[in-house]
């Protein structure tokens, strides 16, 4: 018997479909992965699975069992019961999904309360047992840590060791991996072909073909609410019959980007900067230089002090020893890397704009026109602009999140894991979209990421940094090709690259 079963899936919410007779199973000790847009319904899907569509949508199938049982008609207190012990999500998101009040201990011990009956010493066993199995730095500290307290990539850990606790027959991974660094990541995803293999059916929800051809058996592909073509995954990736999949891979793979050997003028400066937090030195003696029209790229596992030094750059904070120099630098934009912690819920992504383009001193009367010519350079269509950010998927944040920085004219563009939330084809259009604005304006970049291939792409010079400090740095091309640092071949050696 499947572990899950579907069948003609169907949502409606106000008129629309955006999930369209969908049907797929999962055996026990399979994963299947669900890949498409932004806006193609996956996440959707998922969320229908766990009876978590939103107010007002109608969900219908002709089959949905979880572990035999027929979901189609259960109430809100039987889905209760059946989440977290039958079948459990991990969420894209992972600041919003913890509780900013709980601690991450309390956090991974809830579904263990609810659902199984243990002392608080095996409780606390189990919490650790889950913490270490995600790859979670110092667990025994860390459980008595709240959310804001871990970078990106440990709250997303954290949560997936709550998805985990009580051992669900059914796991719903969605974009599990999206803020984590190549090394966390590749732990990550044999951590999921290990659940897998041990007997859990697996959802893997994703836009990185690389991380699907790494994890899953088979693979779903989706368009405009409907599954365009489907199979094993090695037969779906390497021979695509539907011209969408093809767009999708295609979209996947990045060429180096060309580098000249033309002077450039400097544009920042950092000579010996460090930031401490109490007792932990996030940032050590940092030195490294930026050029007008280029992009230096930022790499490192999460906790490395990429994210600290990227706030130091934009001003954020203020370095505790060395300096920072500017050489004639008024505009420095930060894009975040939660944009849905970046913006006012209570706005909508019109008026966020229009605040930025108002601070960039843009006359009234021209700021609807250029919000709505933003909105389409970053592949948001107008609409959207009457949206609050909640009412936006992951991606399209993202990218509206990139349209405010624009706004207001910057001459240099911090980037702290802009794409890490994008398919692989609006990746691409935002990536090719920020590589016009660089030749055009002379934009110049500095791009945070854990995605190798993608700062092989964008970025002329690379900073590899490892517990706080700069290991390797040079020319993106001679440090990915020739890595002289033991750590620098190892984030290479993890990341799941396309072959």
């Amino acid at each position: 018997m499947s572990a899950l079963a579907v069948r003609d899936l169907t949502v409606t919410i106000d008129g629309a479909t955006p999930v369209d007779s969908v049907s797929f199973a999962v055996e026990p000790g399979q994963c299947v992965a669900i890949v498409g847009e932004s806006g193609a319904g996956k996440s959707l899907t998922a969320r229908a699975l766990l009876g978590l569509t939103p107010s007002g949508s109608s969900v219908s199938a002709t089959a949905l069992t979880i572990g035999g049982v027929d979901a189609r008609r259960l109430g809100e207190r039987q889905w209760r019961k059946l989440r977290g012990e039958r079948i459990a999500l991990v969420s894209q998101d992972a600041l919003v999904s913890l509780d900013p009040l709980r601690t991450i201990g309390a956090e991974v011990a809830e579904p263990l309360a609810i659902h199984r009956r243990m002392t608080r010493a095996q409780r606390r066993a189990r919490v650790l047992e889950v913490l270490k199995a995600v790859s979670l730095p110092h667990p025994e500290e860390r459980v008595s840590q709240y959310a804001h307290q871990l970078s990106g990539g440990q709250r997303q850990r954290a949560l997936i060791a709550s998805a985990l606790a009580a051992n669900p027959s059914v796991l719903i991974a969605d974009e599990p991996t999206t803020a984590l660094d190549a090394t966390v990541q590749a732990r990550i995803l044999d951590l999921l072909r290990h659940i897998a293999e041990t007997g859990t059916a697996v959802v893997f929800i994703s836009h990185d073909f690389a991380a699907v051809r790494r994890v899953a058996d088979r693979v779903l592909v989706m368009q405009n609410g409907r599954v365009v073509e489907s199979g094993p995954v090695a037969e779906v990736l390497q021979a695509p019959q539907h011209e969408h999949t093809r767009e999708l891979i295609a979209a996947t793979v990045h060429e180096p980007h060309e580098v000249t050997a033309a002077e450039v003028e400097p544009v920042l400066e950092a000579v010996a900067v460090s930031k401490s937090f109490g007792s932990t030195e996030a940032v050590s003696a940092a030195t490294f230089t930026v050029h007008r029209g280029r992009t230096l790229g930022i790499v490192g596992e999460s906790g490395s002090g990429k994210t600290t030094l990227a706030r130091m750059i934009v001003g954020v904070q203020a370095p505790d020893a060395g300096e920072l120099i500017r050489h004639g630098v008024d505009r420095v934009q930060l894009v975040h890397q939660n944009p849905l912690g970046a913006f006012d819920p209570r706005w909508t992504i019109g008026r966020s704009l229009d605040e930025a383009l108002a601070a960039g001193r843009v006359p009234r009367r021209q700021r609807p026109a250029r919000s709505a010519r933003l909105l389409a350079e970053v592949g948001l269509a107008p609409v959207l602009a009457g949206r609050r950010p909640s009412a936006l998927s992951g991606g399209q944040r993202q990218r509206a999140a990139i349209a405010r920085a624009l706004a207001a004219e910057p001459d240099v563009l911090v980037l702290d894991e802009p794409v890490s939330a994008l398919d692989p084809s609006v990746r691409e259009r935002i990536l090719q979209l920020l590589r016009r604005l660089q030749e055009d304006r002379r934009l110049t970049m500095v791009f945070v990421s854990h995605d190798l291939d993608v700062v092989l792409a964008v970025a002329d010079e690379v900073l590899v940094m490892q517990d706080g400090r700069i290991v390797e740095q040079g020319a993106t091309g001679e440090v990915f090709s020739s890595p002289q640092h033991p750590f620098t071949r190892e984030l290479l050696a993890a990341s799941a690259r396309p072959e």
